[in-house]
């Protein structure tokens, strides 16, 4: 299909810049008074000025938005969702058009494409390697927000996270600590907000006697002895998940990501960012994830599907970046076995008819978990939004939905690549510092880049759906070293880096070097996974434990 640009109906038009200003205290490099016109809302793409569209305006006013002039002592905001109660009560039904220009009124020019990171890690105490409480984390968030002036995020009388700006800090259902950051420039300035959060995070946690671990799956701890989190959206998710697949649980409680949110400008745009994300997504698991060699053998408190082994038994089965690569010798992948309405690669972004309107359809027939009233999560499960737009949910009877619902829906959709009123890529694994900055350039320099994206979509414009699955499922197992039409992904995985460093050398601010880690792998062939196992076989003697010390931010 030939692809013309036309940019989006204006649903949403940005009349101003609202300027401000954050600071930014780093541990390494100090990065202060960054201007907030850098910066946009994440969880509502950003722009909610002067809207076409009377019910998005009306969801997301424009003091939902703004940056605060000044910073304040530490006060307690709502909960997690976009919203704090169901105070917009639907009083005529939603459309599917309403649906469809709330994803398109995410459109923007590209001088207002930003950069958003979050990642994911492991809590752990020094003394025993077991995860923190949720006591201790309590103590935690308490400690950051009175220290460095965040506010606290409640749930009912239950701290769950910290806000302040555009940042925000989040609780993962197993206690994965998770930064949600500002939408920014610059690489520069990303990984000096990851800087800032880890020091301010450090600085509490060490007192307590508590690390925290940079790693894709959690090598050492069984379901069973990870605390549950007080959060009445993932009580929900824990009771539905092992109904729909036998690795919901190990993706709820046991591992940890690293995504970035990028932009569009258009239809057109974001279906070539789209399809070039999904195509790549193998050759991300392997310079960023780096998950293989898919089996590595360990003395582990691990979980199989039919129940918790004792810490004797000997599992062949670990991946240090594996939240691809979570199964036993005969298992299915962990992520590949989750819940198959809601994960994949989305196949049919790759047809001649795909736009915003195919992924609202998609959207709309995946089964919802929940909405969220009165400040209480209602479990909706087995209904789907389009019941619900026809007011047809039995745990709400003839309720009709709002915009606030449908952005609820969407964050419980979980392919490879997300999309809302901006792109979540989200198939990365947690890992090493480092890594944490490598994912948003090597997105950035692909995606940002005119140059290195045309050259992306030429290079996989004749891949095949069932190529495309199969890089998928055998990537994690033979790595670089997958056979690939007429030579191996490694030689795919060397172009690819190439075009990445390209494109952001054209952006002007010198950030290829974020991609120095990948380009060694890349170079050589060998991955931190198969570093490690060498570690375990040799100076480790088959403990994993010392990865605690290895990993440790």
């Amino acid at each position: 299909m030939a692809l013309v640009s036309k940019a989006c109906p204006s649903y949403c038009i940005r009349s101003d810049v609202a300027r401000g200003r954050t600071s930014l205290t780093v541990a390494f490099g100090a990065v202060d008074n960054v201007e907030a016109t850098t910066m946009k809302e994440k969880s509502v793409s950003f722009y909610s000025l002067s809207c076409n569209n009377p019910k998005i305006a009306k969801v997301f006013p424009l003091e939902t938005v703004g940056f605060r002039s000044k910073r304040r002592n530490s006060v307690t905001v709502a909960a997690s969702p976009p919203t704090e109660d169901d105070a917009v009560i639907a009083k005529e039904p939603l459309t599917k058009e309403d649906l469809v220009g709330y994803l398109a009124s995410g459109c923007k020019a590209k001088e207002n494409w930003r950069i958003g990171t979050e990642h994911e890690k492991f809590g752990f105490e020094f003394k025993t390697l077991q995860p923190m409480k949720y006591e201790q984390i309590v103590e935690l968030l308490n400690g950051i927000s009175e220290r460095f002036d965040w506010d606290k995020v409640m749930e009912g009388d239950n701290i769950i996270g910290l806000k302040q700006g555009k940042q925000s800090i989040s609780l993962e259902a197993g206690g994965q600590f998770e930064l949600s950051g500002a939408p920014l420039e610059t690489l520069h300035q990303t990984c000096a907000e990851i800087n800032s959060h880890l020091y301010q995070v450090k600085a509490v946690a060490e007192e307590m006697g508590i690390g925290f671990l940079g790693i894709g799956f959690q090598p050492k701890w069984g379901i069973k002895e990870i605390p549950i989190m007080p959060k009445g959206r993932h009580e929900i998710m824990r009771n539905h998940m092992p109904k729909v697949g036998s690795h919901g649980l190990d993706t709820m409680f046991r591992t940890c990501t690293v995504q970035v949110n990028l932009d569009f400008s258009s239809k057109v745009d974001m279906i070539r960012k789209f399809r070039a994300s999904l195509a790549l997504q193998p050759v991300r698991t392997l310079t960023l994830s780096l998950n293989y060699p898919e089996i590595l053998c360990f003395r582990v408190f691990l979980t199989s599907e039919a129940n918790e082994t004792d810490s004797n038994s000997f599992i062949c089965k670990f991946s240090f970046y594996g939240r691809k690569a979570k199964w036993l010798p005969q298992h299915k992948k962990v992520w590949t076995d989750t819940d198959k309405d809601r994960t994949g690669m989305l196949p049919f972004v790759f047809d001649d008819s795909f736009g915003f309107e195919q992924y609202v359809d998609y959207a709309l027939d995946v089964p919802m978990y929940f909405v969220y009233r009165k400040k209480k999560y209602i479990d909706c499960t087995g209904r789907t939004f389009r019941d619900f737009m026809a007011g047809k949910l039995p745990c709400i009877p003839g309720e009709l939905p709002t915009l606030n619902d449908w952005e609820n829906h969407l964050t419980t959709i979980f392919p490879e690549v997300r999309l809302k009123r901006y792109f979540e890529m989200r198939g990365a694994d947690g890992g090493p510092w480092r890594r944490l900055c490598a994912l948003p350039a090597f997105w950035v320099g692909l995606l940002y880049d005119e140059v290195s994206l045309e050259n992306v979509l030429d290079m996989t414009a004749d891949w095949t759906p069932e190529e495309r699955e199969m890089l998928r499922n055998k990537v994690p197992k033979t790595g670089l070293k997958t056979p690939f039409r007429d030579g191996y992904l490694r030689h795919v995985a060397e172009d690819v880096l190439k075009l990445a460093k390209d494109g952001l050398e054209r952006r002007g601010f010198k950030e290829s070097w974020f991609l120095n880690a990948v380009a060694e792998v890349v170079r050589t062939g060998v991955t931190p996974a198969e570093k490690l196992l060498e570690l375990y076989h040799g100076k480790w003697g088959e403990s994993v434990d010392p990865v605690f010390k290895e990993l440790l931010y």
